[in-house]
């Protein structure tokens, strides 16, 4: 069960993903590591046959290391035979690490791993299976993803812990409302960073010992989801939703919902997201039908919530309003061709039409112009600026319309820019926003021209029934005809583009509810944030929610859909008046018809009234604003409103802190008096390699589900014929993925795509996906999973863990390093998690895992388990148990599945009886495992082993190495001569042979002749014998150049600290670092410059 084939490699470079025994320690290594064990247990199996040392004298080998070496010659030739090669070898030949990894992974391709899909499991524990299963010898994320989930959430352990006085925990509660997917299909990446960052947080808050709850749900999502039902009932019956009627859409809907909901929960399952799904909430579910009526009720008795005839954002083609947070502005130079849904052409943008108007009873024109000449079938005015002396004389006269019959008054506004156009001002107050309030001001008419579906009405006269746009090029066309016509030119503009169905909003009349915001709700949510009752991150993310609120309009909340909440809105019909259903008057809400009813009767008094309720419904953020207190039961009083409210976080991205965060504030603290959370945190937006924001019509949207179990290009391809797109879209779609994965996904695992997106997520910049980053991540998993494999194979039956991961008083120099560099970790770890330091999380445990325990501490334990004192090798297995448990237990949150598999596999400690990792006792620093002293003693022998590998690396000298090392403090002096033996070991091949050597010299010491120099610190530096063995003239050379560099290094670091002496931060721990590297960066220019004059003094020899 050995750590990895490629694992000698000399400690601190990276080793490979193969797993395999290592090679044996050579007897002269071993008892050199053994006679130095007290101090410093480290080493390295490294045999002298493996390392192929022709001129090494040969030695006596143990019992074990002939047994090894006779299973390996078995090995061998059984892979020989099935390659058909007639090879008989009486003795193991020495294979290069590069071989011996390409035989296995042939022999891997001969031997066809079982078929295996993976599975949220039953219910019952998973049963750990044994490492020489085919499905668990190595690292196959789907076998060991399996089955815990669903044990996990039978055994209740996502569901939030109380006290047994039935209150939260003494530590307090942590909790978070997910931002609830929309169940218009299948998750994405947007979907996967921010349910990955939320459960690192929930399961690190869970160990913490804090009652914790990640409340999970789906949103109704109105306008998508009825969108694409739409869509699928065309393509497949040839249907509109009128054709089948409001009962029969909705029912489709509910079936849709039914389907994609299941499927999204499992996805949220595949990635170990630990909800409590005891409490699931939808959007649509009677708590929140209730919790929306209440609300509705509440504001419109309190005058917040009020009816108006006022134009809208609207759809032509989803046929509905929408707020300006669901409409794009497109920035256009000029003149440009855009396409638009339901035109076969590309219709003309940023152009600015000039016509003229007939003055009524004159020969006199006047000339205006527009970007959209069609809106002038409904014009009823023209506005000048009482200061332009060109229109005093035309300023109460009537301009004649040339389509239809209309005049047109002439009258001054001091809105009008002089400068803009031609001065004079065509107003279509029913279509335009600035032209709507002018109207008001000064009475003039308001002719709406358009129809729902984007024809033109009756009121445009002979135009009645053409297409917007089509309207456009026929109207230029008739204005040229009757000589009208004057000139177009390029104007720079912005086009407002809906989000959803990508078609060009028209500002339309309608009758709606809409919601006071300036001096009503917006004022106490503003006040909530800058009083820190809520704190937003990062800081850009609250700079943007306050110039947001404080500029904000009027929220219109009806959408005319069918799908969604009806407001509980009912018209006064009066019989034998006429209603205006534009007139608040005529309008009364109830929390029942019955309660409607009563309010209409007192309303209006002895006369006879029936009710129609609103056919609108409301927007869909108007439900998803209550998700932090209707999840927890709101308006009704439940336990867990009482005990899990205020929730703690609120994490999402930044482009709906607008959409949603800031309405859940609002509504958050009016409807319950409290915040609804008091953190947020605003995640990056993932986007594609090319850094282009993720869409269905790109190709470039990436199923999480793929990344964890793989997938092929072909796959990719018949996916994207699955949805909506159009032939063109689906050709963009298909090239993008050919590009971008021309050999598919590979197969990646939950682990490896959480702790990607954690550790992608910095607080900075949006998100390019990189599915190789994930893939390597995947092989980061492995080596987790082959360093546990090996630590079990060492830990026989009858090791027992101490009762707590205390020192005992034994350990050795390396083993009072790791506890150490533990500790440390643990420190920063919970430090980085607090301070939502996300990607440092990662980058502290993948440096504690990788760079410490596996590619270090482990790698160095192998000799003194094998071959050490009784005593040597237990006090090196309860180290190696702490230092592994607590690494497990570390990286839990990121990476729940695998964790979980081998912590199930450790023996547990006395009167352990956790029964899951998920429960487990997150690491705390712990001051009696502090040890700086040890840390930096250690750090001294593995930089001078460095640098001993380093110089003999450059000046290929691959054995018998004559070494000298300079020390010049007391210090430095007695920890490597206390661990001289270490320190050749730890050097690897260049110390093998008769002739390698080692020696120390003190500080005053004169430096040796005929050798180069490597500087390792302000303590230390090393010294290789290369006369007689190199070029010198060629050296002399690269001495002189890696001189030039120390010298720049100097100032540079002078430079730096004379910064931070201007800006007053020479102090303490910072000043004391600066000193010390600038005292590394001279000593290294002392010892190139005594290379340089050893060199030259060797050439005059």
């Amino acid at each position: 069960m050995a750590l990895n084939a490629a694992s000698h490699n000399p400690t601190g470079e990276k080793t490979g993903p193969v797993s395999g025994q290592p090679p044996s320690a050579s007897l002269e290594t071993t008892a050199a590591l053994l006679g130095a064990s007290k101090d410093d247990p480290m080493g390295q199996h490294e045999s002298s046959q493996d390392r192929g040392d022709k001129e090494a004298p040969k030695k006596m080998k143990s019992g074990k290391e002939l047994d090894r070496e006779r299973k390996k010659a078995e090995k061998q030739k059984k892979f020989d035979d099935k390659k058909a090669k007639s090879a008989t070898a009486s003795t193991v030949p020495a294979t290069s690490k590069t071989k011996e990894k390409k035989a296995k992974q042939e022999s891997a391709k001969e031997e066809p791993l079982p078929e295996f899909e993976w599975y949220v499991g039953t219910g019952k524990k998973k049963e750990p299976r044994s490492f020489e299963d085919p499905l668990y010898k190595a690292y196959i994320p789907k076998a060991v993803e399996s089955e815990w989930y669903a044990w996990w959430e039978k055994s209740g352990f996502f569901e939030p812990e109380f006290g047994h006085d039935g209150k939260v925990k003494s530590k307090g509660y942590f909790v978070i409302p997910e931002p609830p997917p929309n169940v218009t299909g299948s998750l994405h990446m947007g979907h996967a960073l921010p349910n990955a960052l939320q459960d690192t947080l929930i399961r690190w808050n869970r160990m913490r010992g804090l009652t914790t709850l990640w409340l999970p749900g789906c949103d109704h999502a109105g306008i998508s989801t009825q969108s694409v039902v739409e869509k699928m009932i065309m393509r497949q019956d040839g249907k509109t939703r009128h054709d089948l009627g409001r009962p029969a859409l909705i029912e489709k809907i509910w079936e849709w919902k039914v389907k994609y909901h299941a499927n999204i929960n499992m996805a949220l399952k595949r990635m170990g997201g630990s909800f409590d799904w005891t409490r699931e909430a939808f959007t649509m579910s009677p708590t929140f039908t209730k919790a929306v009526t209440e609300t509705f009720c509440t504001l419109h008795e309190e005058g917040l919530i009020y009816r108006s005839n006022r134009l809208v954002n609207w759809c032509t083609a989803l046929n509905t309003s929408l707020s300006n947070l669901e409409v794009d502005n497109k920035e256009l130079e000029g003149k440009t061709l855009l396409e638009v849904p339901g035109y076969e052409k590309k219709i003309e943008f940023g152009v600015l039409t000039h016509f003229q108007y007939e003055i009524e009873e004159s020969s006199e024109k006047i000339e205006v112009a527009t970007t959209r000449p069609e809106t002038m079938l409904g014009d009823t005015g023209i506005a000048v600026n009482p200061n332009d002396e060109r229109y005093k004389h035309l300023v109460g006269k009537y301009a004649t319309h040339p389509f239809v019959k209309r005049r047109l008054p002439i009258f001054t506004d001091d809105y009008v820019d002089v400068n803009f156009g031609t001065g004079a001002v065509k107003m279509t107050p029913a279509h335009d926003p600035n032209d709507f309030e002018i109207g008001k001001r000064h009475g003039l008419d308001f002719v709406n021209i358009l129809n729902d579906n984007g024809t033109l009405n009756h009121s445009a006269g002979d135009f009645e029934g053409a297409k917007r746009f089509d309207a456009r090029y026929e109207v230029i066309k008739r204005l040229k005809e009757k000589g009208l016509y004057v000139k177009w030119e390029n104007n720079a503009m912005n086009v407002p583009i809906c989000q959803k169905s990508k078609d060009i909003i028209e500002p339309l009349m309608k009758p709606q509810w809409w919601m006071k915001m300036k001096g009503g709700i917006a004022d106490a949510a503003i006040r909530a944030v800058r009083d820190k009752e809520i704190v937003i991150r990062p800081e850009k993310s609250e700079r943007d929610y306050f110039r947001w609120m404080e500029n904000i309009n009027d929220w219109c909340l009806s959408r005319q859909l069918w799908w969604g909440h009806q407001p509980p809105a009912y018209f006064v019909n009066i019989e034998g008046e006429p209603g205006d259903d534009a007139d608040g008057d005529r309008w009364v809400t109830g929390r029942t018809l019955e309660a409607a009813e009563e309010k209409a009767k007192a309303n209006f008094p002895g006369k006879k009234v029936t009710l129609t309720r609103d056919p609108d419904v409301l927007d869909t953020w108007f439900s998803s604003g209550l998700w932090p207190f209707a999840t927890l039961g709101w308006p009704e009083k439940t336990p867990d409103l009482e005990k899990l409210y205020p929730t703690s976080m609120l994490e999402t991205g930044w482009d709906i802190l607008f959409f949603w965060v800031a309405r859940m504030i609002m509504f958050g603290v009016k409807m319950t008096g409290q915040v609804p959370f008091t953190e947020v945190y605003c995640h990056s937006l993932v986007r594609d390699s090319e850094g282009r924001k993720m869409s269905k019509s790109l190709g470039n949207v990436i199923d999480p589900l793929d990344v964890m179990g793989g997938i092929t290009l072909q796959a990719l391809h018949d996916k994207l014929k699955v949805g909506n797109l159009d032939p063109k879209e689906l050709e963009t779609a298909t090239r993008f993925q050919q590009t971008s994965f021309p050999d598919g996904i590979p197969e990646c695992g939950a682990d490896a795509l959480r702790f990607s997106l954690v550790n992608y997520t910095t607080g900075g910049g949006d998100i390019a996906f990189d599915i190789k980053q994930m893939h390597g991540y995947r092989k980061f998993c492995n080596k987790i999973y082959q360093a546990t494999k090996y630590v079990l194979g060492k830990l026989d039956s009858s090791f027992k863990p101490q009762r707590y991961p205390t020192r005992s008083g034994n350990e050795s120099l390396a083993e009072l390093w790791i506890l150490h560099k533990f500790n440390t970790a643990t420190a920063e770890i919970n430090a980085a998690l607090a301070a939502r330091e996300f990607s440092q999380a990662t980058k502290i445990s993948y440096e504690y895992w990788y760079n410490h325990l596996c590619d270090v501490y482990i790698e160095n334990s192998k000799s003194i388990i094998q071959d050490g004192t009784p005593a040597e090798q237990e006090s090196a297995k309860q180290t190696l148990y702490t230092a592994l448990e607590g690494g497990l237990t570390m990286i839990h949150p990121f990476m729940p599945f695998l964790t979980e598999e081998l912590w199930q596999r450790l023996p547990r400690r006395p009167d352990d009886t956790c029964p899951s990792i998920v429960l487990a006792t997150y690491p705390e620093h712990n001051l009696k495992l502090d040890d700086s002293a040890s840390e930096e003693a250690y750090e001294l022998i593995l930089a001078v082993s460095r640098a001993i590998r380093s110089l003999a690396a450059e000046y290929a000298i691959k054995e018998s190495a004559n070494i000298h090392i300079q020390l010049f403090t007391p210090r430095a002096h007695s920890t490597c001569e206390a661990q001289l033996l270490s320190i050749k070991s730890l050097s690897g091949k260049p110390m093998l042979g008769s002739g390698a050597s080692i020696s120390l010299l003190g500080a005053n010491d004169a430096k040796p002749a005929g050798c180069v120099a490597q500087a390792v610190n302000a303590e230390a530096a090393c010294y290789l014998l290369i006369k007689g063995r190199v070029d010198i003239d060629a050296e002399i050379n690269k001495a002189k150049a890696r001189l030039v560099k120390a010298n720049e290094g100097v100032s540079k670091q002078r430079k730096i600290m004379e910064g931070l002496e201007k800006a007053g931060k020479m102090q303490g721990e910072v000043a004391e670092t600066e000193a010390r590297r600038l005292e590394d960066a001279r000593r290294e220019v002392g010892v190139l410059e005594g290379s340089v004059s050893q060199f030259e003094r060797l050439n005059l020899e």
